[in-house]
């Protein structure tokens, strides 16, 4: 019997891939890049622990271990495991390598993954620096999350993975001071709110400006069997990014997340009008300055731009 991967050894293994890029990047930047590798490392293990099963069940016949494999909640080639990526940490194309397995993993998925990648380029120079030192930042973090196993049968409850994504976030928020409001509401404000708004089966429930997720995923959690319809929208294309791979962590996997700006591009809608919610949660960016330049047009952008209500579609500000 293999033994238990706790949530401790998770967060300290997590902890320790951000040493990588410590004094290099910023935390704000490569928070992305870890949570994107661990996202890709547990897909990656579910996915080796299912085809394992499927061998073993019909003897090793490979056209229906792919059939199987076909209907699993993700699909992945080899090409886009974290096992290959692993074996081509010494490659000087790693960077360029992974993007192709973000892409990969995108394709695979379009139903669910499509343009979860998009903002995350682990090949850039001019985030991660030049190739000699790109690469050993990548070789290294490959090489921390070899140390950590996700087999579902290892971690038992899915949540220990979905939880270590937000102690990550939690971390970062709490490095990057003031900023990390953009991307992130604490724990325990998350959660009075969830209690508060009571939701209940099958209502819609709605952020506006969701960051990661975590405010959603509270809500959610409240509702026993999850049955409960989640949107959200966020600005900031990381940060959405972050959104939907946190969902998936949760077990969310039908949450619709728009990226964009709420205010001057609302895409949550119905028949051409603002889509109505049972429940609306919210950590406002109220510290955001010129709120209103979305509604600003080009030729307005070196002008001095006032806002006027008339200018939305939908009359929210009037």
């Amino acid at each position: 019997m293999q033994e238990k991967v706790t949530q401790d050894h998770i967060n300290r293994i997590l902890w320790q891939a951000a040493d990588s890029f410590r004094g290099k990047i910023d935390s704000s930047t490569y928070k992305d890049y870890i949570l994107t590798m661990l996202f890709i490392k547990y897909l990656s293990d579910s996915y080796k622990e299912k085809v394992e099963q499927y061998t073993e069940r019909y003897n090793g016949d490979e056209q229906r271990v792919q059939r199987a494999m076909s209907r699993e909640r993700f699909v992945l080639d080899e090409l886009s495991t974290f096992g290959y990526l692993y074996s081509k940490r010494n490659d000087p194309e790693i960077g360029e390598i992974i993007n192709k397995a973000l892409e990969r993993i995108e394709n695979e998925n379009t139903g669910k993954l499509r343009g979860v990648f998009r903002n995350i380029d682990f090949n850039s120079e001019s985030i991660l620096g030049k190739a000699k030192e790109r690469n050993a930042i990548l070789r290294s973090l490959l090489e921390d999350f070899n140390q950590l196993s996700l087999r579902p049968s290892q971690i038992g409850d899915e949540d220990v993975v979905g939880n270590a994504y937000q102690y990550m976030i939690g971390q970062f928020a709490s490095d990057a001071g003031k900023k990390g409001g953009e991307f992130y509401t604490p724990a325990e404000v998350s959660e009075l709110l969830a209690r508060l708004v009571r939701p209940k089966e099958n209502d819609r429930v709605y952020d506006p400006t969701c960051g990661s997720g975590s405010l959603l995923i509270k809500v959610a959690n409240q509702v026993p069997n999850k049955k409960i319809a989640i949107y959200g929208q966020e600005r900031n294309g990381a940060t959405h990014s972050l959104a939907l791979m946190n969902m998936y962590l949760h077990g969310i996997d039908d949450a619709t997340i728009e990226w964009g700006d709420t205010l001057a591009n609302p895409l949550h809608l119905e028949d051409g009008k603002l889509m109505k919610h049972s429940v609306i949660v919210a950590n406002p960016p109220f510290s955001l300055d010129k709120w209103a330049m979305g509604f600003a047009g080009e030729g307005n952008i070196d002008k001095k731009f006032k806002m006027e209500g008339s200018l939305d579609p939908f009359r929210r500000f009037e």
